[in-house]
């Protein structure tokens, strides 16, 4: 995730980093630039159809569906920010439960040290491990081999990791209240927020499973392609080869906004404007440490 600060605007106009929209539309920016050129080019200089009025009606038809692709995009990029930021809930949601398990913890075993040395290696290995089961699959056995040793040996690569590590857990509870190292009133105190470790990892499993419907995304990346295609068209008329930036101008607005909702509806990636899940790992490891 980029940090930056909100109140620059001046870095903000000219800073142009990787995953910048421009960047990654300049090519497409190029050629429709290059069409609507060629367009206004044999409209004004060869068919001359400037001087035919009723071919001027086509520009009404744009303005009524520029309100139709409005509304399109901003019901698109509010559902993509949704599942940006019910991630960043959740693992807000992972953070304080994280801390909460470790204090109850601290508490309940104060004279057991090798059961809070067990603990605080499982708690942020929870947090590790599921921000690489929501990352690609492909770099699943690489960074499994980053869990402490005698984790490694009692985990299953093939298997789900978070899972097994909350099994972990639950099963280290249960066998101190079976030992009368804790009480069944302890196991009720503790049950929450080792509940709430699976809930959490379903959920971002439900964000990253279920992607915005394809058809959908499909028909508004068509829309704004025929739109864009047909604007100069309809205002070559009125700005003459204006019409060239002003339509490139447009169709950068209305791409960028669909390239930055794909961003951020798979918060849990690698790309640039993706939840932080790296530092958060590592803040409840750092957090964990003081705790217990």
């Amino acid at each position: 995730m980029i940090s930056h600060n909100p109140k620059d605007w001046i870095t903000f106009i000219f800073r142009f980093h990787r995953s910048d929209t421009v960047r990654r539309l300049f090519p497409m920016i190029v050629l429709i630039s290059l069409y609507s050129a060629g367009v206004a080019y044999l409209e004004i200089e060869i068919w001359q159809l400037s001087e035919k009025s009723h071919v001027r009606n086509v520009s009404v038809m744009h303005t009524l569906l520029g309100f139709v692709i409005s509304f399109l995009l901003v019901f698109r990029t509010n559902t993509a920010y949704e599942r940006w930021w019910e991630g960043r809930r959740l693992w807000g949601a992972l953070v304080n439960t994280s801390r909460n398990l470790a204090m109850k913890l601290a508490a309940l075993l104060r004279n057991e040290q090798e059961e809070k040395d067990f603990f605080r290696v499982m708690i942020p290995a929870y947090a590790s491990a599921l921000q690489r089961h929501l990352s690609s699959e492909d770099t699943r056995v690489e960074l499994f081999d980053k869990l402490p040793k005698g984790l490694q040996e009692k985990l299953d690569n093939e298997k789900h990791i978070p899972n097994q590590i909350a099994a972990l857990m639950y099963g280290r509870i249960l066998s101190l209240a079976e030992q009368g190292k804790l009480s069944g009133d302890h196991l009720i105190f503790l049950n929450p927020e080792l509940q709430s470790f699976t809930d959490i990892c379903g959920a971002c499993e439900r964000i990253r499973n279920t992607p915005i419907p394809y058809s959908y995304s499909v028909f508004i990346k068509k829309f704004i392609f025929f739109y864009i295609m047909t604007l100069p068209f309809g205002y070559v008329f009125s700005l003459g080869y204006y019409v060239v930036p002003i339509v490139a101008s447009i169709f950068y607005v209305l791409a960028s906004l669909e390239i930055i909702a794909e961003e951020i509806e798979e918060p849990f990636g690698a790309d640039e404007n993706d939840l932080p899940l790296d530092k958060i790992s590592r803040n409840i490891h750092m957090h964990i440490g003081e705790l217990i």
